[in-house]
C-alpha cells in the first residue's frame, strides 16, 4: 500500500509553491515596467538603434580631422500644441570637435503645458560615435502660456568613426528630435489617449 502523504507536509509544500509562483509573477511584472527605461539606457550606452552615446567632454579636433555635416530635424506630436524647430538647418563640424546647436520651443496656448522629447541620429550606425554632453531629451519641459525657450544641444563625433569600415564613409549625420505631450500633462488634461509615447517625468531646469 502506498503511504498517504502527511496533510501538514502537503500544506507547507503547496504554500512554498504558491509563494514562489507569486514572486515570479511579481518579478515579471516589475521587469516589464522596467523594460523601456532599461532599453533606453542600453541604447544610450551602446549607440544601438541610432541612440547617441552619453559622452564625456570632446577630445578636440586635430588639424587633419575630417569634417562632417550635422543636420537638425524636429517633429511635434499632434497632441502637443507647441511650435518646435531647430534654429539652424545644419552645421559643419570636425571629428573630435564639440558643437553647440539650439532648438526653439514655443507654447501656442494660454495654459501651461509640458512635453518630453526623444531623439536619435541617422544613419543608425553612427549612433555609437555621436556623443552628447548637454541635451534636453528624456526630461519633462514645462512651458508657461505662450512662453518661448531656447533648448541647447552640445555634442561631438568620435574620431574612432574612421576605424569603422561601415561608418567611415558617412559624411552627413541627421539629429532627429520628436516632442510629445508629457505623461503628467496628459493625465491632468484628459488627453492621455492621444498623447503618444512617454519617456520621462523629470522637469527641465531652465
Amino acid at each position: 500500500m502506498i503511504p498517504r502523504p502527511d496533510p501538514a507536509i502537503l500544506a507547507r509544500r503547496n504554500k512554498r509553491v504558491g509563494l514562489a509562483a507569486a514572486g515570479f509573477v511579481t518579478f515579471m511584472v516589475g521587469l516589464s515596467f522596467a523594460a523601456v527605461p532599461l532599453y533606453t539606457m542600453f541604447c544610450q550606452l551602446t549607440g544601438y538603434g541610432g541612440q547617441p552615446m552619453l559622452g564625456a567632454a570632446a577630445p578636440g579636433a586635430t588639424p587633419e580631422a575630417r569634417t562632417v555635416t550635422i543636420r537638425f530635424n524636429a517633429n511635434t506630436n499632434p497632441a502637443l500644441p507647441w511650435h518646435f524647430a531647430p534654429q539652424q538647418a545644419s552645421m559643419q563640424l570636425r571629428l573630435g570637435e564639440e558643437g553647440m546647436a539650439f532648438y526653439e520651443a514655443r507654447n501656442l496656448t494660454g495654459q501651461a503645458i509640458s512635453g518630453v522629447s526623444t531623439y536619435n541620429v541617422t544613419p543608425e550606425i553612427v549612433g555609437r560615435y555621436f556623443h552628447k554632453t548637454a541635451c534636453f531629451c528624456f526630461e519633462e519641459q514645462v512651458l508657461e502660456p505662450h512662453q518661448r525657450v531656447d533648448m541647447p544641444l552640445a555634442f561631438w563625433v568620435d574620431p574612432k568613426i574612421m576605424d569603422d569600415a561601415q561608418a567611415r564613409e558617412v559624411r552627413t549625420i541627421t539629429v532627429n528630435y520628436t516632442f510629445y505631450r508629457s505623461l503628467n500633462d496628459a493625465e491632468r488634461s484628459g488627453a492621455l489617449a492621444n498623447a503618444g509615447e512617454h519617456v520621462g517625468r523629470g522637469r527641465f531646469q531652465r
